[in-house]
């Protein structure tokens, strides 16, 4: 509680207060060696997630850890490993062990990747087993799609995308091929038993987030969120700390109704969402259309931010994607804090004006989100122009340059 006190400008009172009342969450296994207390709830500073992880064609161990180490240097507050496929154990000791931040997970993508038929189907027993196994091996939060019920299967089904989730789709075919109700749902209590044991915090998976803008907002979301509001009471009265999932492709209109609606429904626990992506139309650039969503979401209630890179929608992302993705939301986030009003929250920008007035290059590297790329871009210029005056910059040149010339109407 201390050290996230600290970290955030708040007292340990306040932390202390808004975990045990549900509106904030510290994912800290005791089995994660090395790992530093990361806060996430309105009280805090907005937070960034980096997804990570191989697919089943794309990416190993070596080329994760080192995203991994990308991502950290970018920012990111939170990483989720989300391989599939064999070796997982292995995989994700590498990431517990590299990883000072937070580490979740998806169980169900290890339970589906270790059978062995062409198109496993996911076994419950298996689930919990690996859940237990997870939770031993030191993994901090975990997402779990327990609020997809069999009743809102068809719901999804109406859609264009229908379900774009991996897990939820898993868990809904599940339902399908069995007739029968989600077993996570079902066995819930025997879950918290794990949790509770090795203080794994629940991240309550949004298995029918909408994936386009004409999914969203439907019958299928909010019957989900409904449940999700039943099982973060239920997590509550067990002593389990947990945040809630969200969409997903939303348009930005219908953001804040969203971020309030969840806020309602879940009793403040804390929102995390991927994107909203605000448009569906820009491949390539979806860090772009995403972290838009994500600013808005930041304002009106989300607490944790899941990254969104330019390879969303076509393919597992390399490292400068990674990087590209990290930016772009801690952009996002801080631009939640400032338009929310959290104290403090402009200090920065206010600092980089100061250092713009005096041309004080240095100084503005320092404040950027990215000094490296800021540095790079302003040497380019100044080679270009052979020169080494530094006050002003090639947008207006020298005799054109509107500090400047305020500078002067001051008489500085």
């Amino acid at each position: 509680m201390r050290r996230v006190a600290h970290d955030e400008g708040v007292t340990p009172e306040q932390v202390c207060e808004a975990v045990v009342g549900g509106r904030a969450v510290i994912p800290l296994n005791p089995a994660h060696a090395h790992v530093r207390p990361v806060g996430v709830g309105r009280l805090l500073t907005t937070k960034v997630n980096a997804n990570l992880g191989r697919s089943t064609t794309r990416s190993g161990k070596g080329d994760e850890l080192e995203k991994l180490q990308i991502a950290l240097k970018a920012g990111a507050d939170f990483v989720m490993d989300l391989s599939v496929g064999p070796d997982l154990r292995s995989i994700r000791q590498g990431m517990l062990d590299a990883s000072p931040v937070p580490l979740g997970t998806v169980p169900v993508y290890e339970t589906v990747s270790r059978l062995a038929d062409d198109v496993p189907v996911m076994e419950p027993d298996l689930l919990l087993q690996v859940i237990r196994e997870q939770a031993e091996q030191g993994v901090d939060f975990m997402t779990l799609h327990a609020g997809l019920l069999h009743r809102h299967v068809d719901l999804a089904m109406r859609r264009i995308m229908g379900i774009v989730s991996r897990g939820g789709a898993i868990m809904a075919e599940w339902m399908k091929k069995n007739n029968a109700e989600n077993p996570l749902y079902t066995r819930w209590d025997e879950v918290m038993d794990i949790l509770a044991e090795h203080d794994v915090t629940v991240s309550l998976g949004d298995g029918l987030r909408p994936g386009c803008l004409a999914d969203a907002s439907d019958a299928a979301q909010f019957g989900e969120l409904d449940v999700l509001g039943e099982l973060v009471r239920r997590c509550r009265e067990r002593g389990v700390q947990v945040m809630v999932e969200g969409p997903g492709h939303v348009p930005f209109d219908q953001i804040q109704m969203n971020m309030e609606r969840q806020q309602k429904v879940c009793d403040g626990a804390p929102f995390y969402v991927l994107g909203p992506v605000v448009t569906d139309i820009a491949p390539g650039y979806d860090h772009i259309t995403s972290c838009i969503g994500a600013t808005a979401a930041a304002c009106y209630g989300a607490s944790l931010l899941c990254y969104v890179t330019p390879a969303e929608h076509l393919g597992l992302p390399d490292g400068e994607e990674v990087h590209q993705g990290m930016v772009a939301y801690r952009i996002a986030a801080h631009a939640g804090d400032v338009a929310r009003g959290r104290p403090g929250a402009r200090d920065r920008d206010d600092a980089m004006a100061r250092a713009r007035v005096a041309f004080d290059w240095e100084a503005q590297f320092r404040q950027a989100l990215d000094p490296e790329r800021a540095r790079a871009r302003w040497l380019k210029t100044r080679m270009c122009q052979g020169t080494a005056s530094d006050d002003h910059c090639s947008m207006c040149g020298k005799e054109f340059c509107a500090v400047r010339t305020s500078k002067r109407i001051r008489g500085e």
